[in-house]
């Protein structure tokens, strides 16, 4: 059995769904992770994982995604690609099912990120079932969801000083990106100001391993919207008070737990975050303020 932990703020959204993109990617590299949120120490929250084997899961994690062929993936009978944004794409075969409602531009083609033995898909931005899909970018030229992810990975590559020990406080200059780390985005009416009018002074500095890993833990779990520009998520694990509480649970657990709340007999918390329009009402959606809500 081996442990590793991160330092994870939990008012910072990106930050939650990156501790699941974690998980998903340890789960496609190993059969048996356990996972949770441990903030028994209200100064210091972190997010921990235990792992069959020996060696750093977070480690792996993070190589497998720096070292993976990225693709985007087209059904057999629709002329989509990303090469324009070069990113090749691969076109299922004929008869084989694809797995989401067929795309009509290629801003949703799923991505597949291959390395040896291992394969993962990212499409939560291409979902088209009852969950809604916490698409909050609106890239003009419909600048893809693959390409996003190759660019935040490019960027991670290059920015891995301190990545194992604390990924989330990994920052870039990003001119682009999901829009999931709030830390990098404004709001021009609330800031005074747009940042797109100061090129040459201001340069946004984005944190890419939250971009991608949020991404990827929205493959199985989604939070809860309350309405456009509002969604509700939770977390599970060990909470102030709880020695000798258990901090990890199986994946399902805190998947679940991220859009339905607590699943009792765990410990959990709820958080809501408001969103706001960065540009024009109905385009990108950008996080300006996360709360807490009160244990009932």
């Amino acid at each position: 059995m081996s442990r590793a932990s991160i330092p994870v703020d939990t008012l910072n959204p990106g930050q939650v769904f990156a501790c699941l993109g974690l998980v998903e990617v340890v789960c496609a590299l190993r059969h048996h992770v356990r996972a949770g949120f441990d903030w028994s120490d209200a100064s210091a929250e972190r997010f921990v994982m235990d792992v069959d084997g020996s060696g750093s899961p977070v480690r792996d994690a993070l190589e497998f995604l720096t070292s993976a062929h990225i693709s985007s993936l087209a059904p057999h009978d629709v002329q989509l690609s990303t090469s324009k944004w070069s990113v090749p794409t691969d076109v299922i075969s004929r008869g084989t099912p694809y797995p989401m409602a067929l795309p009509d531009s290629p801003a949703t083609l799923p991505a597949i990120l291959k390395s040896g033995d291992s394969e993962l898909r990212i499409d939560h931005w291409g979902d088209s079932t009852r969950r809604d899909n916490v698409k909050f970018w609106a890239g003009s030229g419909g600048y893809p969801g693959v390409a996003l992810l190759r660019d935040a990975i490019d960027l991670a590559a290059q920015q891995n000083v301190d990545a194992i020990t604390d990924p989330f406080s990994v920052s870039a200059p990003q001119s682009s990106s999901f829009r999931f780390d709030w830390r990098r985005d404004s709001i021009a009416i609330d800031t005074g100001f747009s940042i797109n009018t100061q090129k040459n002074s201001i340069t946004s500095r984005g944190y890419p391993w939250v971009e991608l890993l949020a991404a990827i833990g929205l493959t199985h779990a989604r939070p809860e919207r309350l309405n456009k520009l509002s969604y509700r998520y939770a977390i599970t694990g060990r909470g102030t008070g709880d020695a000798e509480n258990e901090t990890t649970v199986p994946p399902q657990v805190l998947r679940a737990a991220l859009g339905c709340g607590p699943i009792e007999p765990y410990r959990s918390r709820r958080f809501v975050m408001e969103l706001g329009w960065p540009g024009q009402a109905n385009q990108a959606r950008a996080i300006k303020n996360v709360y807490e809500e009160p244990n009932e």
